[in-house]
């Protein structure tokens, strides 16, 4: 019996379009004599337009920002643009009148956001943890009903989410720690009635999860860092008895617990980086509604905390993002208000500089070094309580701010993850229309 196959002819070319000084480009690569195979309706073209060729079709794509693969049909005319899908060249049919386009990851020029795949559950005040095998764990947070202990992961490779194995415990407002055996470590939290001391493990190997032994304080809202020892600190945060100054490591050899010196301060809603030089930095936060200034550093060879310098100005909800240059950047945050403003901590000083202002106030949003050492910040809340769109890149090397395509959903109480090919993956969060199940790509 003869067997049929469907040869796909890949050519890659790079379509560019300038208008006065917009200049745009993205880079496809084509697949002649095909078309993609829909099983389902979300293969289904977002728009089909007319068009008299090939090459503005490919313009016809380029135009449109979520516009990630395209068919064109030369009988008809007939220029099919997908977005809410990813292509993968096995699903393809021979169709001698069609010719079908990839548009190649990560190639579009200016950067814009894309829409992925949906979560299966909507979530905020959720974690995200980045995998050795490149796969992305969302973990708990909430959702308009309540509390979740639900985990989900999504495939870069196919741009889909699938479900995982449940918590023990719903929870949000936790802290999720990728260890370096490969285990995601989950800590404390809040399911809406109490904190919690307990933990536990995600094994990627089999997709489950076990308990670990309780911290030694029950905390929410709290942070946790990896020391270059492989240990887990974990500081401060709120429980009902009230904000704790407490911190304690993580030892992932024994699975154990131990307290270690209590911060200077109890504090909340803060930031902790993990500097050059080993220590950890912890900044701002707040205690009920008092912001703070202060910020002190902890050193794991003495297990000591000591202040340091405070910051200029008091935050809450902000980020901390420690650049290639071994500075801190702090941006935004709230103080009764969101704010625009920036500082940085230089370790070797130990003192704080302000330099440029964001162009928008915001708190609750996201930071992260890409791999050009440019620092994405990403929607949140501004000082008028708007959910925010827009996004904005800190240059290092200049001090400045730039302003980049807006996000296709406004949100705050996200997380934003870096992907093995550089990709921007943001997912969740809420705004006025409640908890999202909308993830994109930058």
């Amino acid at each position: 019996m003869a067997a049929a196959k469907v040869c796909l002819w890949l050519l890659f070319m790079i379509i560019t379009q300038s208008i006065a000084q917009d200049i745009r480009s993205i880079e496809m690569s084509l697949m002649i004599d095909s078309k993609f195979q829909c099983a389902n309706t979300t293969c289904l073209p977002f728009i089909s337009v007319i068009t008299s060729n090939i090459k503005n079709c490919q313009l016809a794509c380029l135009a449109q920002s979520q516009c990630i693969a395209a068919t064109f049909h030369r009988s008809t005319s007939d220029c099919e643009l997908f977005d809410n899908m990813w292509i993968q060249y096995g699903n393809m049919l021979a169709d001698v009148d069609a010719t079908s386009m990839n548009v190649v990851s990560g190639t579009r020029f200016p950067p814009e956001w894309t829409m992925t795949g949906n979560m299966s559950i909507a979530r905020y005040g959720h974690t995200a943890s980045t995998l050795a095998n490149g796969s992305v764990l969302v973990i708990g947070g909430r959702d308009n009903s309540g509390y979740l202990d639900s985990a989900e992961l999504y495939d870069p490779s196919t741009g889909t989410w699938t479900t995982t194995g449940n918590m023990n415990v719903g929870r949000g407002y936790h802290t999720a720690t990728t260890l370096a055996n490969g285990l995601v470590l989950v800590a404390g939290g809040f399911n809406g009635v109490r904190s919690f001391s307990s933990a536990e493990l995600y094994d990627p190997s089999t997709g489950t999860w076990s308990l670990t032994r309780n911290m030694n304080v029950v905390r929410d809202s709290h942070t946790a860092s990896i020391l270059a020892n492989g240990l887990v600190l974990v500081t401060g945060g709120e429980n009902s008895v009230g904000f704790t100054n407490s911190a304690e490591l993580y030892n992932p050899s024994t699975g154990t617990w131990t307290t270690t010196g209590s911060m200077n301060t109890a504090r909340e809603h803060h930031t902790a980086s993990t500097l050059t030089n080993g220590l950890v930095l912890v900044t701002g936060g707040d205690i009920g509604g008092s912001y703070l200034t202060s910020a002190e550093l902890y050193d794991p060879s003495t297990g000591n905390w000591t202040t340091t310098e405070n910051m200029s100005i008091a935050r809450c909800y902000h980020t901390a993002s420690t650049l290639g240059n071994g500075l801190v950047l702090v941006t935004g945050g709230y103080n009764g208000a969101s704010v625009n403003s920036v500082e940085l901590y230089n370790p070797s000083t130990s003192i704080w500089i302000t330099t440029a202002n964001m162009n928008v106030a915001r708190a609750y949003h996201t930071a992260l070094t890409l791999v050009n050492e440019l620092v994405l910040i990403t929607s949140g809340e501004n000082s008028s309580n708007s959910y925010l769109t827009s996004a904005e890149l800190y240059d290092p090397s200049t001090g400045t701010w730039t302003m980049t395509a807006n996000m296709s959903v406004a949100r705050e109480y996200h997380t934003a993850s870096i992907l093995a090919n550089g990709l921007v993956l943001v997912t969740g969060g809420q705004n006025n229309g409640g908890s999202l199940n909308s993830a994109e790509l930058y």
